[in-house]
């Protein structure tokens, strides 16, 4: 079992999959965790979460701590396959909580009613490289299975 996880090929694929991937979340997790980039931090983020969007503590915690703590253990290439898994689960809860009524496309210019899910469609596509690839070069799971 341990294998399956933590088996990694040994290539830059793996690593600039899960470098771009976490690169790309982190800010969204630093909003989240600790208030950087114009977020709210933790404790704000939760009270949106559960008192405008009424989500359940544990749902809205896990998106934090998904986002936040994925991201650190991709950029190190800890668990990154199941950091992909519990990514793709994140990215189509907002898909179909928030963004599917906006159709496909990001809001450039401003005259949509919210943003589409092709941001999510790619994280989702990224975290599948990084399931079928694993973390690839200089990853923690790498000195795990030697």
């Amino acid at each position: 079992m341990k294998n399956k996880i933590f088996n990694t090929n040994n290539d830059f694929t793996g690593l600039i999959i899960r470098l771009t991937l976490g690169l790309i979340l982190f800010p969204h997790g630093a909003q989240k965790m600790l208030g950087l980039f114009g977020g709210f931090g933790f404790s704000g983020t939760m009270k949106f979460f559960t008192e405008t969007m009424n989500l359940p503590w544990l749902v809205a915690f896990m998106v934090i701590v998904i986002e936040f703590i994925g991201s650190l253990s991709l950029l190190f290439g800890f668990a990154s396959r199941i950091w992909s898994a519990l990514i793709i689960a994140l990215m189509l809860g907002i898909i179909f909580t928030s963004h599917i009524d906006n159709g496909f496309f990001m809001n450039w210019f401003g005259n949509q009613k919210g943003e589409g899910y092709e941001y999510h469609l790619l994280m989702i596509g990224l975290a599948l490289g990084i399931i079928s690839n694993g973390s690839g070069k200089y990853s923690i799971d790498q000195t795990i299975t030697v």
